[in-house]
């Protein structure tokens, strides 16, 4: 009995959503005019979240202290305002410290540079995966498209 109530919890769990980046809120301290260290760029909720089958998915790999990235920052919580609860977003600061899910994330999809943003659909196919910044409108264009 009790091996068969463990096994139900296991199913249950494996079976639950799991959560993304939440409450996602840009550091107010960031400095968009220089490379200076100014801690993490994106402050939330379960940053250190992998991605969550069946949404469409957001991902930015950044470095604190790259102005290309705290302007990529910027628009990632832009982004995160307009598509909350219909895309999850991945955050991966590659200067602190990574998950095992982020780990996996960054070895399979990093190309070495930062900015890095990527677009999954809900399947989990790549739509979008560059290094540099990218308009927000181009990413709205792609997680349109992946929420039909």
């Amino acid at each position: 009995m009790k091996f068969r109530l463990l096994a139900f919890a296991l199913l249950l769990t494996a079976t639950l959503p799991g959560f993304a980046g939440e409450k996602l809120k840009l550091n107010p301290h960031l400095d968009f005019d220089s490379d200076s260290q100014d801690g993490p760029l994106i402050t939330g909720d379960h940053l250190d979240a992998g991605m969550v089958a069946g949404k469409p998915t957001y991902v930015i790999m950044y470095g604190e202290a790259c102005f290309n990235s705290k302007r990529q920052a910027r628009r990632t919580v832009d982004l995160y305002a307009t598509y909350q609860g219909q895309v999850q977003f991945v955050i991966i600061d590659i200067d602190g410290y990574l998950s095992s899910a982020q780990r996996k994330l960054k070895k399979q999809y990093f190309q070495g540079r930062i900015p890095h943003v990527m677009v999954l659909d809900r399947s989990g196919a790549v739509l979008y995966n560059r290094s540099g910044e990218v308009d927000s409108a181009v990413i709205s264009g792609l997680l349109d498209r992946a929420l039909r």
